[in-house]
């Protein structure tokens, strides 16, 4: 992990589908159940729940980010790719300044995290820190104020590493998806 290198490319069809290829299961041991503290006034509590082991992949052959093109103009949106000499180890797709993402709010100063993966070899070695910061840094040079990234309460090691790098709990969707998990949303 001695050559890891980040680069910042214009997303393609060809691209995306290269970017797929990374996986982004993850094992399920723990959900996030939440609290609303004096309904919603108080916060959110959140209690880490341990649950009988699983395995969860949010891309299928119809949804994964070789689709994206398909779907969404990419005009201003990034990929950011990190390398480990010629092999992609890990990457981001970052939406920004694009009419009809709901995440986005209408706003030019927000980058939205789209999608974020670690090959499961380089998790846990400070290659995500890494990403995190490139996507920062780019999200700086676009002068936003807020990056925001989506992920479900039975990703416990995404929320505890996006609260690691700063983001705080923003929002929850109870009904973001057809069944639990819950959708939680960090800036």
């Amino acid at each position: 992990m001695k050559n890891l290198s980040i680069e910042f490319e214009t997303p393609t069809k060809a691209l995306l589908s290269e970017y797929a290829k990374l996986s982004i299961e993850y094992l399920v041991e723990s959900e996030f159940h939440m609290e609303w503290i004096n309904n919603g006034l108080g916060g959110i509590g959140l209690t880490e729940v341990q649950v009988e082991p699983y395995w969860k992949n949010y891309d299928t052959p119809d949804n994964n980010p070789s689709h994206l093109i398909d779907k969404f103009d990419m005009a201003n949106w990034k990929v950011l790719s990190v390398y480990d000499g010629a092999i992609r180890v890990a990457g981001a797709i970052l939406a920004f300044e694009t009419q009809g993402i709901h995440m986005l709010e209408g706003r030019n100063d927000l980058v939205d995290i789209w999608d974020i993966r670690v090959d499961k070899a380089y998790r846990g070695h400070g290659v995500g820190q890494m990403l995190f910061a490139a996507c920062v840094d780019w999200a700086r040079e676009m002068k936003c104020t807020r990056i925001k990234v989506e992920t479900q309460n039975n990703n416990t090691k995404a929320c505890k590493f996006y609260a690691s790098q700063g983001a705080k709990l923003s929002n929850v969707n109870k009904h973001a998806y057809k069944d639990p998990p819950v959708s939680v949303w960090w800036c």
